[in-house]
């Protein structure tokens, strides 16, 4: 698989800074996301804006640029806002982006920063109405005595341009930071989860909304978990999961009770208590939680491992990958400099037989399902440059035998972290989130991992 990936050139976000140990905070990818079909690819940063990739349509019959993607557009999104109420700053941050499917001419994507959730639409314009009677070449209204005769306004030819606006503003819906949004597969609801709640949208409807999970106690000292992700199901409208902190999954179905705080299916791996320590908990909190496109599978991350579970297996996980157990002795550092707290996203590939998911020092690691085979491969400047075929990496424990190549424990950047990730939905054309560039590389000979 590692042999295989051929790398496509390197989009960067906002432009290669010209100080490489520089990184302006709000240049900080924050989220990736393709839309339904892959021709549009839209990252969010810290700073509020959000830029739009349009894949190019002659490099589809370019086989080594298969992947190449270019700025569509770019938008101010969210800006920083201030509670009066709460004396809370709320941050520009964009925390995740999920695309509506296309209906027509228009796409539509959706949005959010801590607290509010927007609908934004992007379309393109390449004419322009010219021949008013009543205004000027200039815009500016004519003296209606000048108007001698009539004439029909036509539409002149003009270059394209890309319209985004907002259409709809969810504001100030919940108490405790957004999460996760998710579009319903009815394409007229979607859920925004925060920390202790689950609520349940109308596209149409932007000043109330149904609370389906509340797991906030009557006394917040007795709070012992939160909502760490939430997924719908992509085929049933009525099924959803969610992911808490004690790394379990909770699978409700709507038809059941307007109130989904009791669920349908519980997923949780009994804890070794032979292994247990004081990290425990913390490293089992799930990060995130993806349902496979045949809606049969989950995929979830916590801090060192990759879980695949069946929707018919509540008791174990069916699959179980080590992203980067070498870190198990290095826990208590991790934990001092707070990277032990960082959230990884994962994702399928789009026929749900290879997993995705980022680690430190600009690795990322897949895992394919059929032959069991995986790859460390990073994102770097150096793999950058065009046809350029990454090479698999690979990480030495602490006190293990070390060969020619392989990469210290003690050597990783942990400033270098890979948080976020998307794959193609038909295609092997991924995109990674490194700090403030995003890197897209494609499959060398562009063929399905089966």
């Amino acid at each position: 698989m590692g042999e295989d990936t051929d790398a496509t050139p390197t989009l960067n976000h906002r432009g290669f800074l010209p100080d490489h140990n520089y990184v302006t905070e709000a240049d900080i990818i924050s989220t990736v996301e393709f839309n339904h079909t892959g021709e549009l690819l839209a990252t969010g940063d810290k700073g509020g804006r959000v830029v739009i990739f349009q894949r190019e349509p002659e490099s589809k019959s370019e086989p080594f640029s298969q992947g190449e993607y270019n700025v569509y557009s770019t938008f101010q999104s969210h800006e920083p806002e201030f509670d009066y109420l709460k004396s809370l700053e709320i941050e520009e941050k964009i925390n995740k982006i999920r695309w509506l499917p296309q209906q027509n001419a228009a796409q539509f994507l959706l949005s959010t920063n801590d607290k509010t959730i927007k609908l934004w639409k992007v379309s393109e314009r390449d004419k322009r109405p010219e021949g008013y009677n009543l205004k000027d070449e200039e815009g500016r209204i004519k003296d209606i005595s000048t108007v001698t005769s009539l004439q029909v306004p036509v539409l002149m030819p003009m270059d394209l341009m890309v319209e985004v606006s907002p259409r709809r503003v969810f504001a100030n819906p919940h108490t405790y930071h957004v999460n996760s949004i998710s579009v319903n597969s009815d394409y007229m609801t979607y859920m925004s989860a925060d920390d202790l709640r689950i609520n349940l949208w109308h596209l149409d409807i932007t000043d109330r909304s149904f609370n389906i999970v509340d797991i906030k106690p009557v006394n917040m000292e007795d709070l012992t978990e939160v909502i760490t992700a939430a997924e719908f199901h992509p085929h049933h409208c009525n099924l959803f999961v969610y992911s808490s902190s004690k790394g379990t999954l909770r699978l409700c179905d709507m038809r059941e009770a307007a109130l989904c705080d009791k669920h349908s299916k519980l997923f949780e791996e009994p804890e070794d208590p032979s292994a247990r320590s004081f990290f425990s908990e913390i490293i089992s909190s799930v990060s995130d939680v993806k349902f496979s496109h045949s809606g049969r599978y989950l995929l979830t991350r916590d801090y060192l491992t990759a879980k695949v579970w069946d929707l018919n297996m509540e008791s174990k996980p069916l699959e179980t990958y080590q992203v980067h157990d070498y870190l198990r002795s290095k826990l208590c550092s991790l934990y001092e400099n707070d990277c032990i707290f960082d959230k990884f996203e994962c994702a399928w590939n789009g026929s749900d037989s290879v997993i995705m998911t980022g680690a430190y020092n600009n690795f990322f690691r897949m895992f394919d399902r059929n032959t069991k085979r995986d790859v460390t491969l990073e994102a770097s400047r150096e793999s950058s440059k065009p046809r350029a075929v990454l090479k698999p990496r690979r990480v030495c424990a602490a006190g293990g035998k070390r060969r020619k190549d392989d990469i210290s424990v003690d050597s990783l950047d942990f400033t270098k972290k890979i948080l976020h990730t998307a794959w193609h939905p038909n295609e092997n054309i991924i995109a990674i989130a490194a700090t403030n560039n995003l890197y897209i590389f494609q499959d060398k000979l562009n063929s399905e991992m089966h």
